[in-house]
């Protein structure tokens, strides 16, 4: 059996344990444990210094204090574990002769989290990402043995507020990740290097970063690279208001050598972003735009998109059903060949923003989609939704996830692609471990059909755990 074999049973084994003491509750009168998050570098776990709180095995790695100096001094160790096997039986509804695949996604993350003087933080994530049988391999799919996450955290408050700041590898993502995100759906997660400052004054806050993110290659270990042929960086101003929050931002987003089905050469875009989100009673909402213009070789860029996410929970009621609806468009290029380019770049997109299958992008796209969620137990989840699609132009392709234009459409067919039906059961173990159920099924329009696809089938099951 191999080494990461062995870890991996090794970590699956403690969670399920009956015996273990995973999700084991503290008396309320004492401090609570931190909560395992997605970006673990935001974990706290300085409250172990109280050694009642340690009431799960291995705890003495997640918190061993640095003698002879203060609680916040600290070192702590964590992983990260997800299987998840997915089955599709038209990639890309199978235009360009791709046939269906099966095949099991690995992610194995380790990291050391060095806090000093509750001040500095060093944090480093190392990762191996496998893609066990999937007959085409891509920089999403696998990322064997490298760095994940590197860098010098610096935290100091002021009278006014706090200012925070970042050197190194690292995640970045906003708001609900439409345009940019850590990647989460797909196996290899997506990481920038860069430099990041923050000034927190409650209720406003002031980012800004400057970045150039990670190309993932999978042919050797520790392989991963950055470069000035792809940079982004970005100024954000947020302020809270009552019942929600208000943002904006300006990005600039620079590639060299980027290719479009109309335009070709070094790309300089810019993007105005622009979300409002809150909640007030029964009714949330979330709401973005972004416009952005520039250059691709000698061709200008003016393109935008929308989103939004309306909700309304039935509190009273059993299993608390919430009714759902989600709005997106994103503009295509509506005219081949002239001295303008409307295609949106849906830059770092959340991969799975609209489903796990990877059947919708932020490009060229009408996007309607009601749901209905219920919770039958505090522990289980259960969402059914119909998304609607349309695309925005004829002249310009129908795109599915990342940005990738289906051969045979531009310029051909309806504005219909299709609709979809979708089932998800997530389910909560306990802290430590996740389980998920989805099914997508696509069935196209006469467009996509014409290019030679045919409806589709995804199924994926999932398996996360965390220490």
């Amino acid at each position: 059996m191999r080494i990461v074999d062995a870890v991996h049973c090794g970590v699956l084994i403690a969670l399920l344990l009956p015996g273990a003491a995973f999700g084991a509750e503290v008396n309320a009168a004492k401090a609570k444990r931190p909560a395992i998050q997605s970006n673990r570098w935001q974990e706290d776990w300085s409250g172990l210094a109280d050694p009642r709180l340690r009431t799960q095995p291995l705890d003495v790695l997640k918190y061993i204090r640095l003698q002879p100096l203060d609680p916040g001094n600290y070192l702590s160790f964590g992983m990260n574990l997800r299987e998840r096997f997915e089955s599709n039986d038209a990639p890309g509804f199978g235009i360009g002769g791709r046939e269906g695949d099966s095949y099991l996604l690995q992610r194995l993350q380790f990291h050391v989290d060095l806090h000093l003087f509750d001040t500095w933080q060093i944090f480093t994530q190392f990762e191996d990402v496998r893609a066990f049988g999937k007959d085409v391999i891509g920089p999403a799919d696998e990322n064997p043995l490298d760095l994940r996450v590197a860098f010098l955290g610096y935290e100091q408050q002021f009278d006014r507020g706090t200012f925070f700041a970042r050197v190194g590898r690292q995640e970045i993502a906003f708001d609900l990740q439409r345009f940019v995100s850590s990647r989460d759906g797909p196996n290899v997660r997506q990481a920038f290097d860069a430099v990041w400052a923050e000034w927190d004054a409650t209720p406003w806050r002031f980012k800004g970063f400057i970045s150039q993110p990670v190309q993932y290659r999978h042919e050797e270990p520790f392989d991963d690279i950055s470069s000035s042929d792809i940079r982004f960086s970005a100024l954000r101003v947020e302020r809270d208001v009552a019942n929600g929050s208000l943002s904006a931002y300006y990005g600039l987003y620079q590639r060299k050598h980027a290719v479009y089905l109309d335009a070709a050469g070094d790309e300089e875009r810019h993007g105005i972003d622009a979300r409002y989100s809150g909640h007030e009673g029964p009714v949330e909402w979330d709401a973005e735009g972004m416009v952005q213009f520039g250059t691709v070789g000698e061709k200008d860029v003016m393109a935008w998109a929308l989103g939004a996410r309306l909700g309304y929970t039935f509190d009273d009621l059993a299993w608390t059903p919430r009714l759902g609806l989600q709005l997106d468009g994103a503009s295509g290029d509506r005219h081949a060949g002239d001295d303008t380019l409307g295609t949106f770049n849906s830059l770092f997109a959340n991969g799975s923003y609209f489903t796990l299958a990877g059947y919708t992008t932020y490009a060229n796209l009408v996007h309607v989609k009601p749901s209905l969620t219920i919770k039958p137990s505090q522990a289980l989840t259960l969402t059914s939704a119909v998304g609607l699609q349309w695309r925005q132009t004829t002249a310009d392709a129908v795109y599915v996830s990342p940005n990738i234009p289906l051969a045979g459409t531009a310029g051909q067919g309806s504005l219909w692609t299709g609709y979809y039906a979708q089932l998800r059961a997530d389910y909560a173990i306990n802290a430590n471990l996740t389980a998920a159920l989805e099914y997508v099924h696509f069935d196209i329009g006469d467009s996509l059909r014409r290019a030679g696809g045919h409806d589709s089938d995804y199924f994926g099951a999932e398996l996360k755990a965390a220490w």
